[in-house]
């Protein structure tokens, strides 16, 4: 069977099984769980650390964090992937902008409600309005890194980690109950140090008719 067969098969087998709705929304789920915490961190001219990101290393930083590769500019990074209209853009999709008046110069990751997240000069890693005046006139094109199948293969990679976190949280509530009933057993029998108890057949025995 050819690579591009069994590729076709997979992504027909995944959306049976999740759903494309379901892909897209733990695709977003895991984009938000790596994006938030980087929120705020200052922009820093060829960063692509938690220590300071410029735009293209703050995307290539996310999806490295997905596991993709991305070439280091924002020119080179304009050229992977599929184009993709504005009109149709989702949640991962690459927009770009040109901020220098010479081509490509800004990229940032469009994270759905009409909102993508960039390391701006002024404020850092932030959200802005794709409708903000200032990029919208400067708007040059979008670029497709999650294809169909990257989505169902990140959905899988969610739904185990939340598998394996659930079965952690089961356990450790399993060894907390054990250590509890440990305890109580323990507490009675200290409680029950030195405290006779009453034989009723002895008590029988001791009393005269």
């Amino acid at each position: 069977m050819r690579k591009t067969t069994r590729v076709a098969l997979l992504v027909l087998v995944l959306t049976l099984v999740f759903g494309a709705g379901q892909a897209f929304a733990a695709t977003e789920s895991k984009l938000e769980s790596t994006v938030d915490p980087l929120l705020g961190i200052k922009y820093r001219y060829g960063g692509s650390t938690t220590k300071g990101f410029d735009c293209s290393g703050f995307v290539q930083y996310v999806f490295g964090k997905l596991g993709i590769d991305l070439p280091r500019s924002s020119r080179d990074q304009f050229q992977v992937g599929e184009k993709v209209s504005k009109d149709e853009l989702r949640v991962g999709d690459l927009v770009f902008f040109n901020t220098s008046g010479k081509g490509v110069s800004h990229v940032g990751i469009y994270m759905g409600d009409g909102r993508f997240v960039h390391s701006s000069t002024s404020k850092g890693v932030t959200y802005t309005s794709m409708s903000d005046k200032y990029y919208a006139n400067r708007y040059v094109g979008a670029r497709r890194i999650l294809d169909d199948e990257a989505y169902h293969l990140l959905a899988i990679a969610v739904e185990k980690a939340e598998s394996e976190a659930e079965a952690d949280g089961a356990q450790a509530e399993g060894t907390d109950a054990e250590t509890e009933a440990w305890d109580a057993e323990e507490e009675t029998a200290w409680d029950m140090e030195g405290v006779e108890i009453e034989n009723p057949e002895s008590d029988q025995d001791g009393v005269q008719g």
